[in-house]
């Protein structure tokens, strides 16, 4: 990339994190230093308000650069995430928003504990859900560095390392000193600038095919080399049983894990009721439908632009696709526009990452703070504001997705995204569900559902051809995988529904049927929730 390109975007990087970081400042000054104020905003936020900030958490680097890349790379077979992404939705409506909402008060763990034994349940749901936070980190991490990367030449391995930490500095900073107000405000501006970079890139595609759609896909299809096969099934999910199975654990997951993950859930709460939660989830359904959408015509746009030769030779994972579309459609390399255009792309981008992370960093230092400190806290030590606590565990997770970011820097950001949705619908969905539907679930049966899905998901991606035994693994030069597929959801999800179950049915503890109404009332009503 030439000089131009470097001083613009990081021209229009530093405005971004200079404005983000006045709005961090601001806040601080006007917070009251409660928890409900550093976890949940007050709970003063619209519908609309929220619903731009859940848009803002979850499309990610993932969806912006990685999902691009795979459609660029693998056509049919890589839109299925923008698919799987979206469908995830009508989970967290139908099933979780406004219950979630009515029943809990900062974390995913209140609302299981809103009828079990405290102890054991809060160190469970907290360590799945900073395991969760912690992967789901990493692929953001990984797509800072491919941008950096693309930004100054590809070469620079020093560059990506220092991004990966200056962002990881940066999540520290929004989180520790702003809370959850500063990163709502942060998560709103970041979805308006993503959906106007996006709106005006698809834009330009179609202008350049002259708003033909057949046109737009055959040419993907002919710059390809698979011919119609890059539009039909197969060209990644298909051939022999493996892949086959790897692509119905990765919808599994994709569907299944949003309504599991932390900081959407955590969401939820800085609404002032549940009819303000379903409304924002209504809100942030427009928004994402979509912008995912838009992804599609982003990657076939840069196979048939750019092509998948020239996007893997740029990163093998696909992850720079759009700066290199946004690139041409400007008017190439070294031209006024193409340079303006890659600037703004990789400015958005940039700018997605940071909004993601301080979200993410916010929900897993809640769970730290709220359920394991107040949890695993000996009775007689001196006791520290949950609010303290919080900001020293953001630090803490900051530097462990600052070095597994380093680690899996050449992985796919939208593939990794997907092992961190496998982990939540194995561990947070299955207890989640049956805290809220099932009358005669225990205590024993919650910290198994927890444990028997986290456990295996984590341990198959140990196992798994992702960390070891093939030439794009985390550890390429040695083989000790065990387990043929990449995503663990077909396997570990089922394990985290049936040691629920099986706690349950062997737990000695009859069932609060009492505590079980009350919740009940409570979740579908509203009453008594905070």
């Amino acid at each position: 990339m030439t000089g131009d390109h470097q001083t613009l975007a990081l021209v229009l990087f530093s405005v971004f994190v200079a404005v983000t970081l006045g709005i961090t400042t601001w806040v601080s000054r006007h917070r009251h230093g409660s928890a409900e104020e550093f976890y949940a905003g007050g709970r003063l936020f619209s519908p609309l308000e929220n619903g731009f900030a859940i848009a803002g958490d979850y499309m990610s680097a993932a969806s912006f650069l990685g999902i691009s890349g795979l459609i660029a790379l693998y056509g049919y077979d890589g839109m299925l995430y923008s698919v799987g992404f979206l469908v995830a939705w009508l989970v967290v409506l139908l099933l979780v928003a406004e219950l979630v909402r009515n029943c809990g008060r900062f974390t995913l763990a209140d609302v299981v504990a809103a009828r079990m034994a405290e102890r054991p349940v809060r160190i469970a749901a907290g360590t799945s859900s900073v395991a969760v936070s912690v992967l789901y980190l990493v692929a953001q991490m990984v797509g800072a560095g491919s941008l950096v990367a693309l930004l100054l030449g590809g070469s620079s391995e020093a560059a990506r390392s220092w991004t990966v930490v200056g962002v990881g500095a940066l999540m520290v900073i929004y989180v520790s000193l702003g809370g959850m107000r500063a990163t709502t405000w942060i998560q709103i501006v970041k979805a308006v600038l993503l959906m106007a970079g996006t709106i005006a890139l698809t834009v330009l595609v179609l202008l350049r095919f002259h708003g033909d759609v057949n046109s737009l896909l055959s040419s993907a299809a002919e710059r390809s080399g698979h011919g119609l096969g890059f539009l039909s099934p197969g060209l990644r999910y298909g051939g022999d049983w493996t892949a086959r199975l790897d692509f119905i654990s990765l919808g599994l997951a994709l569907v299944l894990g949003t309504a599991g993950l932390p900081h959407i859930l955590s969401r939820f709460y800085t609404v002032p009721t549940a009819r303000a939660a379903r409304r924002s989830v209504v809100w942030s359904i427009g928004l994402i439908g979509s912008f995912y959408l838009m992804t599609i015509v982003l990657g076939f746009g840069a196979a048939a632009l750019i092509g998948p030769d020239e996007v893997r030779a740029s990163n093998a994972s696909g992850n720079t696709a759009v700066p290199l579309l946004a690139l041409d459609l400007g008017g190439g390399a070294g031209s006024t526009g193409g340079t303006v255009l890659f600037a703004v792309v990789a400015a958005v981008a940039f700018a997605t990452i940071l909004a993601v992370v301080a979200g993410i960093t916010l929900a897993s230092s809640a769970s730290v703070a709220h359920d394991l400190y107040a949890s695993l806290r000996p009775r007689h030590a001196k006791q520290y504001s949950e609010v303290a606590v919080a900001r020293v565990a953001a630090a803490g997770i900051g530097a462990a997705a600052i070095g597994l970011g380093l680690l899996a820097r050449d992985l796919n950001v939208a593939f990794l995204v997907g092992l961190a949705f496998a982990v939540a619908a194995s561990a947070n969905l299955p207890v989640l569900l049956y805290s809220l539907f099932w009358r005669k679930f225990t205590t024993r049966g919650a910290v198994w559902s927890v444990y028997g899905g986290l456990i295996p998901a984590v341990l198959l991606v140990l196992l798994s051809p992702v960390v070891s035994g093939s030439p794009e693994s985390l550890f390429p030069g040695v083989d000790f995988h065990l387990f043929p597929l990449q995503n663990p959801g077909v396997v570990s999800i089922p394990l985290g529904f049936l040691a629920g179950w099986i706690g349950t049915a062997t737990s000695p503890e009859p069932p609060d049927e009492a505590r079980h109404a009350e919740t009940e009332v409570r979740s579908l009503t509203g009453a008594g929730a905070v």
